[in-house]
């Protein structure tokens, strides 16, 4: 057997059997190689999703400086803000108790006004004033009567002339 160029073709010359040559299966290839680069894109993914966990995991100084300040900023926070609310508590039972003490007072101010009002008897006073301490009423010449203008007072600049 021998082979013998003829051209751009070669073609083989003899009288024995040949092995027959497939054709070359692309689509097989193209689809091994489909499923080749679908696994190495798959490990590549988790292997950086591990990278990325790993990352997530470690903290640096920096990153445990900033929450620890940021918990404690929180925490003073919470702690002032507990402590403004019970002292606003604290003033409002106060007020309500001055409020309480500040009518109980009123209340009693006028029970004791009524008390005086109604025992003071005028007749008596007048008794008093006239009989035991030699009181007189004005007479005519001796009341001045004074215009008032809308103001709904006077001011006094100098002493009222006795007659």
């Amino acid at each position: 057997m021998r082979t013998v160029p003829k051209g751009n073709y070669t073609y083989i010359d003899g009288n024995t059997v040949r092995k027959l040559e497939a054709a070359p299966d692309y689509r097989r290839e193209r689809v091994t190689r489909e499923e080749k680069e679908r696994e190495a894109r798959r490990r590549q993914n988790k292997y950086a999703a591990k990278r990325n966990q790993q990352k997530a995991l470690l903290m640096d100084k920096g990153y445990v400086m900033f929450l620890t300040m940021a918990v404690l900023v929180i925490g003073i926070i919470s702690v002032l803000y507990i402590r403004i609310q019970a002292d606003l508590t604290e003033r409002m039972h106060n007020i309500s108790r001055l409020e309480s003490q500040v009518s109980d007072v009123l209340i009693e101010n006028e029970a004791t006004r009524k008390r005086i009002a109604t025992s003071v008897d005028l007749n008596h006073v007048k008794d008093v004033a006239v009989n035991q301490l030699g009181m007189v009423y004005a007479s005519p010449d001796q009341i001045m009567y004074y215009e008032v203008s809308d103001d709904d007072y006077m001011n006094q600049y100098s002493d009222i002339p006795s007659k």
